[in-house]
């Protein structure tokens, strides 16, 4: 018909509008990625992947642990005490101190918030005189290798949006998380293994809020920086081992031949996708004998295996993954995260709380002394925290007294690369409910870990449907006050 046109001139005139946008893609990068990071672009190695390590001065840290502690430690019976206020204990919470501040529905229908102070004591650690709990002595004899942040706030107060802001700069679910971002900014230093992993753990007392895998997945970003999760259990990574009847010589022609045929596809349709499927396999393929030598921690020996606690025996225990840490750090993967469920302690605090910090502590001050004396900590960035922290008030007053959630102000601790040791930053008032002095929002935290590893936070970035975005969004400050 008239005016219509034919199907090879319909195929034609795509193929120049993809050739188009890609050119347009990597004009508009240039300034950011430098001529060098572009050729690699223009060759097609890098896969669209940024090369700032190319064009920054490297950081200080060459790889991070994050020790993600999912459902809000409560900041005042561990890290933040509060001796003054015992004067005021059952008395209600002063609106002065309140203000105007939402409190979530758990507790706006109770008649009183009773002020309750912290429920364990507190002692002075190392040559720093560093206050922490009872609750976490092994922390306490590492205390002078960390810096403690008093003063963080954030601004989701449930769960979800909560943890998803802390990982992406954004509490509505879609955008790339902060290992992806560290990923596609820095890439991997390792072949055999992927810059970005993920595991998790559970209380030993039960109940947790659920962790979904778009927590580490990679948003706009291409997927092959979105975290890869080693499961707890003999097959440490889904469909990684060979079916039954297929070797290792058919594993890799069968590879080779999805390959050609990838590129093919790419070469009609220029979609960067099929670039990190061609990638994914490849470390699939590489990581069928990495990652069972990763697993095996037969040849750790006993003094190393002490440092973590007994729980280290225990496949999927948080201090299992610490050790796994540990050796992922060793083979130079770029961001770890661990996720240890279980600080939501609503009810039975006093119960509960203890027996958080036995799975826990034990394990974190093992993996600082472990990294220590193999001289790892230098260049390697620790963060330990949760979501949000705690309020001051109880939740279900009495015996079975919890805390309910308390976005204003909450503890993060960061020890390792390029930081001050034994330093406490920020204050908090007598009722450990707002920031007094030096506070550090969330955009602020991941903005000097991006620093600490040579990223400058406002350059990262990836143009996603017309906008440039970046893991601080448009916010964020580099807290210069902690680093050394």
């Amino acid at each position: 018909m008239k005016g219509m046109r034919s199907m090879n001139e319909w195929n034609h005139l795509m193929t120049a509008d993809n050739t188009l946008k890609r050119r347009a893609f990597l004009g508009n990068t240039a300034g950011i990625f430098g001529p060098t990071a572009l050729g690699s672009l223009l060759s097609g190695d890098a896969r669209g992947q940024s090369s700032l390590k190319q064009a920054m001065p490297p950081g200080k840290a060459r790889r991070v642990i994050s020790l993600f502690q999912s459902g809000g430690p409560s900041q005042m019976d561990l890290f933040d005490p509060k001796p003054q206020i015992e004067k005021e204990r059952g008395k209600e919470l002063p609106e002065s101190i309140r203000g105007k501040q939402r409190i979530t529905t758990m507790t706006s229908k109770q008649k009183s918030l009773p002020v309750t102070p912290a429920m364990f004591k507190f002692a002075r650690h190392g040559k720093s005189g560093m206050e922490l709990s009872e609750l976490l002595p092994r922390l306490g004899h590492v205390a002078d290798d960390i810096c403690l942040v008093r003063s963080m706030h954030t601004e989701a107060i449930n769960h979800d949006p909560a943890i998803t802001f802390f990982q992406t700069g954004f509490q509505l679910a879609g955008r790339p998380s902060i290992g992806s971002w560290v990923s596609y900014g820095l890439g991997a230093l390792n072949k055999n293994l992927p810059a970005y992993v993920v595991m998790t753990s559970r209380a030993t007392a039960g109940g947790a809020q659920p962790l979904y895998s778009r927590l580490w997945s990679s948003g706009f970003l291409p997927t092959e920086h979105s975290g890869v999760k080693l499961r707890n259990t003999k097959e440490p990574v889904y469909f990684l081992e060979n079916p039954p009847g297929i070797d290792h010589t058919t594993r890799r022609n069968m590879l080779d031949n999805v390959a050609a045929l990838n590129r093919q596809q790419y070469a009609q349709i220029g979609d960067p996708e099929i670039q990190s499927r061609i990638a994914q396999y490849e470390m699939a393929f590489r990581m069928q004998t990495s990652v069972p030598e990763l697993a095996d921690i037969s040849n750790e020996p006993d003094h190393v295996l002490k440092l973590y606690g007994p729980d280290v025996k225990k496949p999927g225990s948080y201090a299992r993954n610490c050790l796994l840490a540990r050796r992922l750090a060793e083979r130079d993967v770029r961001f770890i995260q661990l996720f240890h469920m279980g600080w939501d302690q609503h009810s039975k605090l006093a119960e509960a709380l203890p027996r958080q910090c036995r799975d826990t502590d034990h394990g974190t001050a093992g993996l600082i002394q472990d990294l220590k004396q193999r001289g790892m900590l230098d260049d390697t960035l620790i963060v330990w925290g949760g979501e949000f922290g705690r309020t001051i008030y109880a939740q279900d007053p009495g015996k079975n007294a919890g805390r309910d959630h308390h976005p204003r102000c909450f503890s993060t601790w960061l020890a390792g690369a390029g930081l001050q040791k034994g330093l406490v930053h920020g204050e908090t008032d007598d009722y450990c409910y707002n920031i007094t002095r030096n506070p550090v929002h969330v955009h602020d935290l991941n903005a000097t870990i991006l620093h600490l590893m040579g990223i400058d936070h406002e350059q990262l970035t990836f143009k996603h449907q017309g906008r440039n975005y970046r893991l601080t969004d448009v916010h964020g400050r580099v807290v210069d006050q902690i680093l050394a």
